[in-house]
């Protein structure tokens, strides 16, 4: 029976003991502890959505980083559109300072006449040994200058002059060169000719033709076309 106080000295003693462990910043931190009946919930990462739990899922409110430009009107669009606005001209209403249309102004330079080539001088000299060949001698006068009076005979004179050739054949060298004067051009038109009379004899010459041209404003036709006005032929003996 002595044995009774003993026991209920050490309970009293290890309730004691037990009691002054559990102290209110121990119940606490046992609140907190994992397995808790009640614990606070704190933000932690959200995989699925790649940010934290609690926060948006879109940007609020102002774009992140340079904010793109608001689509606007086409370039094409500008234009049509600025077509239509006041003071801007257009065909139908552009005008200048003066009330008149600007569209129908044009102002022409006036052009300088062409200048002649060797080529033409040579077609010239062709042509009369053509009109020769064919019997048309009035033709042949006028591709003397001055309407024929440049060859130094009258029409008359100048056919009977060919009444004993029978052909004539024309071999061209190499035009010289087109020297200018006062509203003229002149060129020099090198040749050999070979003559066949009526009796069969053979003539040959070598020589030349010097040509001229007007190139005036105003000239005529005429005067605007290669003419001879002279001629330096001379026989080539055997």
């Amino acid at each position: 029976m002595r044995r009774r106080p003993s026991i209920l000295l050490v309970a009293i003693v290890g309730g004691a003991l037990l009691g002054g462990a559990c102290s209110p910043q121990d119940a606490d931190m046992a609140e907190r502890r994992p397995g808790a009946t009640e614990t606070a919930a704190l933000p932690v990462p959200d995989a699925g959505r790649g940010g934290v739990t609690g926060m948006p899922a879109q940007p609020g409110p102002g774009a992140i980083g340079t904010p793109e430009p608001a689509p606007g009107p086409e370039i094409d669009d500008l234009l049509d559109s600025a077509a239509g606005l006041p003071g801007t001209p257009d065909d139908a209403t552009s005008r200048d300072l003066h009330g008149e249309d600007s569209s129908a102004v044009v102002h022409e330079l006036p052009q300088a006449p062409a200048e002649p080539v060797a080529e033409e001088a040579v077609a010239t000299v062709r042509a009369y040994y053509d009109a020769l060949d064919s019997g048309s001698y009035a033709r042949a006068y006028r591709f003397w200058a001055d309407g024929g009076a440049a060859s130094g005979q009258s029409p008359q004179q100048f056919a009977d002059s060919f009444a004993g050739t029978a052909t004539q054949s024309v071999e061209f060298l190499t035009p010289g060169r087109i020297d200018a004067a006062a509203g003229s051009r002149y060129i020099e038109v090198p040749v050999m000719i070979e003559a066949i009379s009526r009796d069969g004899g053979v003539q040959r010459y070598a020589g030349a033709y010097t040509l001229r041209r007007a190139v005036a404003d105003g000239a005529s036709a005429e005067r605007s076309a290669w003419r001879i006005v002279s001629a330096d032929l001379r026989e080539v003996r055997p």
